[in-house]
């Protein structure tokens, strides 16, 4: 696969297709049965797998030879992996719905809309024998277990962190998510206005909502994807405000790479995989977790409902919960494996990876989600997505 440097250019548009299913289905996702049954015995291999990813996720050593999980899986399967690479979660949606793939790795922003828009079918998990390895905290998350039905097998999970320049925060490395969303000064003597970055994507509200929880607890946040109108106005007004603090927003991962490198960024939200990149070409960056903590994600790889080459899509969902690539891929990725088992002699991870990835922090991370209107935290009255789709995009307009 090669996806570095590929400009997702439609991020926008495609939030805008993303959200369509969220509106009609939501309302039905507690009581309404999938119509379609998952498979019941595997036939021959298709001969390929079509997959949406997200960038970095589906290797085949053409970044990097060490990271390859792909070639072994084609020799002994005949089945062909073709990768699609998506920015967002939005853009995710909107690629099922368009079809023409079998498999994706949906985070929960995504996993929940494809599960009410029917746009993924269940899946036997008798079928992979390797899923009774998977950690016991994922096997039956709320963001592809539903109504007693597996919808995916969990891929890999982790958070969103702080990445910072150490040549200008120097000893003083930051703390709090305010260097990104509050003016200030930084410690090489600037200030961080046009030097910071901000995730383009509408579940980035959860951010700003977050930061809020501990910056203005008298609010009454609850839970980040869970705004009342009052809560969301804020969140709005804090987003406005880093509106003329952001350079540029990212949705690539490799762009916000360069931006780093080249274009005088010095602070943002990011995934540890920029960050292990940049330190693997000796650029001065680290990351962190704030005090007010992290938004995350945790993805799951799901079949579409009208899968071409289902078999084939269920020998690389097998194939993706092998130790070897759990551990590879959270090694590369930074992220956090999916099988426990993936934590232990892997030379590439190392024995501490997990640690220091988070593996003991589970309970600490927001989970995305898709934001609905009946939520537990504030009386059935919140803002649903399709609200933070079209206001955040106004946001990024300066509006």
């Amino acid at each position: 696969m090669k996806h570095a440097h590929r400009p997702l250019s439609r991020p926008l548009a495609r939030a805008l297709a993303g959200m369509a299913v969220t509106a009609f289905a939501f309302g039905a996702l507690s009581t309404t049965a999938h119509a379609q049954k998952a498979l019941d015995k595997l036939g021959k291999p298709e001969g390929q797998v079509d997959i949406v990813a997200w960038p970095g996720y589906i290797e085949r050593g053409q970044t990097d030879k060490n990271f390859d999980w792909v070639t072994d899986f084609e020799k002994k399967t005949g089945c062909k992996v073709n990768v699609k690479t998506a920015g967002t979660s939005d853009e995710m949606v909107a690629l099922m719905n368009e079809g023409g793939f079998d498999l994706v790795t949906a985070s929960g922003d995504a996993s929940m809309r494809l599960i009410a828009g029917k746009r993924v079918q269940p899946i036997n998990v008798n079928l992979i024998p390797s899923f009774k390895n998977v950690d016991q905290r994922l096997q039956k998350a709320p963001w592809h277990y539903v109504n007693n039905t597996h919808y995916g097998t969990p891929y890999q999970w982790g958070w969103n962190v702080l990445m910072y320049n150490t040549t200008v925060f120097k000893d003083k490395p930051p703390t709090s998510w305010s260097v990104v969303f509050e003016e200030t000064t930084l410690p090489d003597g600037k200030s961080n206005k046009g030097r910071i970055q901000a995730f383009d994507g509408p579940i980035y509200i959860a951010d700003a909502a977050l930061y809020l929880m501990k910056k203005n607890p008298a609010l009454g946040i609850k839970d980040p994807y869970e705004l009342n109108e009052a809560q969301y106005k804020a969140a709005l007004e804090l987003l406005r405000g880093q509106r003329k603090l952001v350079g540029k927003y990212w949705h690539d991962a490799f762009v916000q790479i360069d931006d780093f490198t080249n274009e005088g960024v010095v602070a943002s939200s990011s995934w540890q995989f920029m960050a292990n990149i940049l330190k693997s070409k000796n650029r001065p960056v680290a990351t962190v977790v704030p005090v007010e903590g992290a938004t995350g994600w945790a993805d799951t790889t799901m079949m579409h409902a009208e899968a071409k080459n289902p078999n084939c899509a269920y020998l690389w969902m097998e194939h993706s919960l092998n130790p070897k690539l759990q551990g590879d891929l959270a090694a590369w990725f930074g992220s956090v494996p999916a099988v426990p088992a993936a934590c232990k002699g892997n030379k590439l991870l190392t024995d501490e990876g997990c640690k220091r990835q988070g593996f003991e922090s589970f309970d600490r991370i927001s989970f995305w989600k898709t934001p609905v209107t009946k939520c537990a935290s504030q009386n059935n009255a919140c803002v649903p997505y399709h609200r933070w789709v079209t206001d955040y995009i106004a946001v990024l307009g300066g509006r």
